[in-house]
């Protein structure tokens, strides 16, 4: 029996051997399963091909350079989130978090852009370099038993990417900046697919908040209270999906 509340192991086709549904695992994942599973032989691991299906694999040898596992994949990973996500660039300590964190929640689309109030250090920051944001997306992967990558656009220029690119990310949504000081509050379970924006601490400038609603961006809050960017990420998402 699969042991419950069990980081999913994302798999590729390296790990396969041969031509068989038998795998290899040798790298940081081992470890990973010794530490955490405490794993035995013939115990069932939660497993996923990356993007591709889920299943589970059966341990048939634990050494020391590897485990190998018997994987019958036959389920389709959960459903998306209907939700494209756009933030301001953060502390590289908390968009390490931030891309984690709505990973694991299901969205599939996540834009950084810059803001009047993003240091301009943090676009120097390694966490944005690809092998990293990858670590990142694969730990959400692991935490949310999904397997499909999402697809992460970095946009160091706001207006260019706001007049350019944005009126056609938006197309088929409801378009949604957060800003503290408007009297909408955010709606709740909309049921359709939303194109939400999120400014930095403090919140976008009011330059930046017009020109979202020139691109078709209503204005929402979540109340009275100040959150941390992690925080009002999650609340928004949880509110409007």
């Amino acid at each position: 029996m699969i042991k419950p509340f069990m980081n999913l192991i994302i798999l590729s086709k390296d790990d396969f051997i041969e031509d068989t549904s038998r795998v290899n695992i040798q790298d940081h994942r081992l470890e990973h399963i010794i530490k955490v599973n405490k794993p035995s032989v013939g115990d069932e691991l939660r497993v996923g091909l990356i993007n591709g299906i889920i299943g589970s694999g059966r341990i048939r040898s634990i050494e020391k350079n590897g485990i190998e596992m018997d994987v019958v994949l036959d389920r389709k990973p959960p459903a998306p989130l209907q939700l494209t996500l756009i933030f301001a660039m953060v502390r590289p300590r908390v968009f390490k978090r931030v891309l984690t964190q709505v990973t694991a929640m299901g969205i599939k689309k996540v834009i950084v852009i810059n803001s009047y109030r993003v240091e301009k250090s943090f676009w120097k920051s390694p966490v944005l370099e690809e092998a990293n944001l990858n670590k990142y997306l694969i730990r959400g992967l692991e935490q949310g038993q999904d397997t499909i990558v999402p697809e992460v656009l970095i946009r160091p220029l706001f207006k260019p990417f706001v007049e350019d690119e944005l009126p056609d990310i938006i197309k088929g949504t409801l378009p949604f900046v957060a800003h503290p000081y408007t009297s909408e509050p955010c709606p709740y379970n909309i049921g359709r697919p939303v194109t939400l924006a999120v400014g930095p601490e403090g919140g976008f400038i009011q330059y930046e908040v017009e020109k979202l609603i020139e691109c078709g961006f209503s204005t929402v809050h979540m109340g009275e209270r100040t959150l941390h960017v992690e925080s009002a990420i999650s609340g928004l998402i949880s509110k409007l999906m």
